[in-house]
């Protein structure tokens, strides 16, 4: 058992999971977030659509749906920031082993 802690530490194992179990717990709740609130607040304020996924720039036949992709971004953002300070807060930062 010793050995297998001593590696879970070395490879950084731990961290990853942190941020796999945050980032899954709390993918959800950041997207109804963004969906629900974010979104309709920055619609109205860029050009008064109901939802910011929904804009769009036509050029010629092609649209280019910069809306969602902002959505995306946003969703990563609040997602990351979550994450990181779930890891500063909890001191899980400090698990990993150091190599020297």
């Amino acid at each position: 058992m010793k050995g297998f802690i001593q590696f879970v530490r070395e490879q950084g194992v731990v961290g990853l999971a942190v941020g796999f179990i945050l980032g899954g717990a709390v993918s959800k709740v950041v997207a109804a977030l963004v969906e629900d609130i974010i979104n309709p607040i920055l619609a109205l304020v860029l050009g008064g659509a109901e939802n910011l996924s929904s804009m769009y720039l036509q050029v010629g036949a092609a649209k280019i749906m910069w809306g969602s992709f902002l959505n995306v971004i946003i969703d990563f953002i609040v997602i990351a920031l979550v994450v990181y300070f779930g890891v500063k807060w909890l001191g899980l930062d400090k698990l990993d082993k150091k190599k020297d």
